[in-house]
């Protein structure tokens, strides 16, 4: 692996912005994470390839993220190269009933135009974090809603840098879940598609749903947003909540007093704070209620 010959090369040949031992913590809602050997933000789709072909090259990793949220970074930072999506490939262009979205648009920016152009079908969307690729890949979901009910096509680029187009039923989607989450393809664009709709409704539905999600999450609290997976049967919250796990802490990593499949920063805390109080949870559920939970965040780096 060499690392410095990708510096190199992405330093004399691409338009992004290149920083070397970045701290990951400056760039995930948790706040948490060690260095990034190399952490570089693309300016358009080329600076993706030109990484891409550098780091195959010099035997580098690559690890892609869009606005680092349900992400848990280790202490140790991250080996290799970052690729961050969110600040590139933000457009988004509305024809018809369809939305195109470049990956690294915020979701949220991209439910607003929906409902500008009273599109309805994203408004479930309202508060969710991260980018639409990070939301296409988790499969966001919420008020019953997921990402795979509005998904029509997914333009994506293989760590080869071939380019493919996927049609929503290639995607396999699953709750919480999709192709997407393999490592193996980068997101560049995703074309929604959503339905005519009353933009009065669209908006009172809007404002619901935030009021909701401010009622009932800690937002302000830095988080990776919920931690937990639904187990077949009912929320996972519950049964955390059941197991006696609110404000349940290692260091400064506490189970959310609001929200109980919310982990969230008081301050200070640290991976292994969270992986540790992860765990407690895990075995205070199984024996207290006797569930399994499966994070549903996924753990990156060294």
């Amino acid at each position: 692996m060499n690392v410095d010959a990708v510096t190199r090369e992405l330093m004399s040949t691409t338009r992004g912005t290149l920083l070397v031992s970045e701290p990951m913590s400056s760039h995930t809602s948790f706040r948490i994470g060690g260095p990034a050997d190399v952490f570089f933000v693309p300016s358009d789709e080329e600076d993706i390839r030109v990484a891409l072909r550098s780091c195959s090259q010099h035997g580098v990793p690559v690890t892609v993220i869009g606005g680092g949220t349900n992400l848990l970074v280790s202490d140790l930072g991250i080996e290799g190269l970052v690729l961050r999506i969110e600040g590139c490939l933000a457009q988004v262009t509305v024809q018809g009933n369809y939305i195109t979205a470049g990956a690294g648009a915020p979701l949220c920016r991209v439910a607003s135009v929906a409902a500008e152009h009273s599109l309805t079908g994203l408004e479930f969307a309202v508060g969710i974090p991260g980018t639409v690729a990070g939301a296409v890949a988790m499969n966001s979901a919420a008020h019953g809603r997921s990402m795979s009910d509005v998904v029509s096509s997914v333009r994506v680029l293989r760590l080869d840098g071939t380019e493919v187009v996927l049609q929503a039923n290639e995607c396999e989607f699953g709750e919480k879940t999709s192709a997407f989450q393999r490592g193996e393809l980068i997101i560049l664009e995703v074309i929604l598609r959503l339905s005519a709709g009353d933009q009065e409704e669209i908006r009172r539905l809007r404002d619901r749903y935030a009021r909701d999600r401010r009622a009932k999450q800690p937002l302000n609290y830095p988080s990776a947003g919920c931690v937990f997976r639904n187990p077949a049967g009912g929320g996972a919250g519950r049964y955390i909540d059941q197991a006696g796990c609110k404000g349940l802490r290692v260091g400064d990593a506490e189970v959310s007093r609001l929200h109980a499949n919310f982990i969230v920063n008081l301050g200070c805390a640290t991976a292994s704070d969270v992986t540790q109080l992860i765990e407690q949870v895990q075995k205070l559920v199984i024996d207290k209620v006797g569930v399994r939970l499966e994070p549903e965040i996924r753990f990156i780096g060294r």
